[in-house]
């Protein structure tokens, strides 16, 4: 059931999507799981489809679509494949949102308009010393006349060997603590900054993740997101949309392996029946099924109060962390479904749990995203 709000024209637009992501991203996700690269073809369509363009503003190239619409893009896309869908979502919710929302208009105008035509952008937050304690970072930025000098490293950056240009984070007064954060824009050609090794990891394989060092990295003042020392601000009200995102890819993952996993039991016969005639089968459907409609309602339900300019601080939280809980025991359960054929690589279900698991881990780990909706509910305590 699709209770998002979208207009009539976003409603036609997305059913161009689904079409491109079943016809045209879907065939190669094997192909981009094994080769651990999406395909350049697949990020020019997306471009070419407007993808880009979609959630941009029109004043500066784009169509000016929603934040609900971007989250069902999301959510097809990653029915296909996550990894092509993190492209998308990388460069709209973590690199544009921040600018949409705090970027000066010379920024605006130098970057958003980049996105809209199909360049890709990405968020250096994480380090290894800050992971789910983003105020823990360490990269320094200092001012020297109307310029600031940036110095550290950043680690686990989605986008990485793709993305023309960075919203990084840095710390500008050590003595404040978070309240001595500031976000800036760093292109990837500036001397001293520098993609290290492309991480390998267990799922969303395709999805380019790197180390960067940045090393008396030189940028103008201009470059600076929102205000000094108010960068804590910028990145977690990032976050909050990225959360939503990350959201609607666990609901793309699980769909997809729950629908496998339907069509097989339906065909599978043991004991001279089909297995989905066995009450346990059943019984693990429903569950699924429930579960699925359930994260789908609160996740749109997030992405619509984000379009709306609504306090989502505590609702994409729990909409990040129950659809990815979601999805990881979906996944699970939709491989147990298949017997030993869902442990082999012969079929998608093994990928669909492995591409699943870092959407209870990236954003802020579900832990986290815990602490933050007591803490949100107990404020009005």
């Amino acid at each position: 059931m699709d209770t998002i709000h979208l207009s009539e024209p976003e409603k036609d637009v997305l059913k161009y999507v689904t079409q491109f992501a079943q016809k045209e991203v879907k065939p190669l996700a094997r192909e981009i799981d094994a080769n651990m690269t999406v395909p350049r073809k697949l990020i020019d369509r997306m471009n070419e489809l407007g993808l880009f363009a979609s959630y941009i503003p029109e004043e500066y190239g784009g169509a000016g679509l929603s934040f609900s619409f971007l989250v069902r893009v999301i959510e097809e896309l990653s029915k296909a494949c996550p990894s092509t869908a993190l492209v998308l979502d990388g460069a709209l919710t973590l690199f544009a949102e921040p600018l949409i929302m705090f970027g000066s208009e010379e920024l605006k105008k130098r970057y958003l308009t980049r996105i809209a035509k199909g360049a890709v952008g990405g968020l250096a937050l994480t380090e290894t010393s800050a992971g789910s304690d983003a105020a823990a970072i360490k990269t320094t930025a200092e001012k020297k006349g109307g310029k600031y000098i940036i110095n550290g490293s950043k680690m686990f950056i989605s986008n990485g060997s793709i993305a023309e240009f960075f919203v990084v984070d840095t710390v500008t007064d050590k003595e404040k603590g978070y309240k001595g954060i500031t976000t800036f824009v760093v292109d990837k050609g500036t001397p001293g900054f520098e993609i290290g090794r492309e991480i390998h990891k267990m799922g969303i394989r395709g999805s380019s993740t790197v180390e960067l060092s940045l090393n008396n990295v030189e940028i103008p003042e201009s470059n600076m997101v929102g205000k000094l020392n108010e960068g804590f601000k910028v990145v977690m009200e990032t976050l909050d949309a990225g959360r939503i995102g990350i959201a609607a890819q666990a609901l793309g993952i699980a769909q997809t392996a729950f629908d496998e996993a339907l069509e097989y039991i339906k065909d599978r016969k043991q004991f001279g029946r089909s297995i989905s005639d066995f009450q346990g089968i059943k019984f693990m459907i429903a569950d699924m099924a429930t579960q699925l409609e359930a994260a789908r309602l609160i996740t749109y339900r997030a992405a619509d109060m984000w379009t709306n300019h609504e306090d989502t601080i505590k609702v994409a939280s729990m909409a990040k962390m129950f659809a990815s809980d979601m999805a990881m025991k979906v996944t699970t359960d939709s491989l147990q479904l298949f017997g030993g054929y869902g442990f082999t690589t012969d079929l998608d279900a093994e990928r669909h749990m492995r591409d699943a698991k870092i959407t209870q881990i990236y954003e802020g780990t579900n832990q986290i995203q815990r602490d933050i909706i007591a803490r949100e509910i107990l404020k009005g305590k």
